[in-house]
């Protein structure tokens, strides 16, 4: 049976993560990883999994030759079968796992440095009930949804056309949870679970349009 991790806290050896948002398409995890700590090397092979880092600063190991560092707020995407491992460098990081499809058990780890490597993904035994400070996004609808962290803004928006979309500042965020922009025919060509910047949104308006309405994540840098 398929294992309901809603406000649920996952203890991990590098700090902890809880599922923030699920729709059926794409699940949003926040993870924290505690300083000089990082994430096993791993992949997904069916899942893209986008990161947004919200606070601090981490180095992202991507497949075995590349490694990129980001500081908040800053994103990544990562292709299905990437290896790839977050370290947190100076402070405690708290970045955003943006994953579709959902499945937690597609995890491969390679290495890891707490003895979990070819492991599967943590059970019940790691799991205890999320506090009342933890933050959940909802569905959007007519009401604002802003949440604050130390380097990062992060809103929660509906959308019927593109116009207040194109319109944000070059440096914004979009991650995709919901609908997405289309081809004339109905082809997806922007889908829950990507995250792209302005100019992505810009160029891709140029041609496709909205069907319905797009749910997005938007973030920005907390001046």
């Amino acid at each position: 049976m398929p294992i309901d991790y809603s406000n649920k806290l996952v203890k991990k050896p590098w700090g902890y993560e809880y599922l923030i948002y699920e729709n059926g398409k794409v699940a949003v995890w926040m993870l924290n990883i505690e300083p000089g700590k990082n994430t096993s090397l791993h992949c997904h092979t069916k899942k893209k999994t986008g990161l947004i880092l919200l606070e601090g600063e981490i180095s992202v190991e991507l497949g075995f030759y590349e490694t990129k560092n980001l500081s908040a707020p800053d994103k990544v995407m990562l292709r299905p079968g990437l290896f790839h491992s977050s370290k947190s460098l100076n402070a405690t990081s708290k970045l955003l796992e943006i994953e579709t499809p959902i499945d937690k058990e597609d995890l491969v780890r390679f290495e890891d440095n707490y003895g979990r490597q070819e492991k599967p993904y943590e059970d019940n035994k790691f799991f205890s009930d999320l506090g009342t400070k933890e933050i959940l996004f909802k569905d959007p609808g007519k009401f604002k949804q802003e949440y604050n962290y130390k380097e990062s803004i992060v809103k929660f928006e509906r959308h019927y056309d593109c116009a207040n979309l194109i319109n944000k500042s070059d440096d914004t965020i979009f991650a995709v949870l919901n609908g997405g922009l289309f081809s004339g025919d109905s082809q997806i060509v922007l889908s829950p679970g990507e995250v792209v910047r302005t100019e992505t949104i810009k160029k891709l308006s140029e041609v496709f349009k909205i069907k319905d309405y797009i749910d997005v994540l938007v973030i920005n840098k907390n001046e």
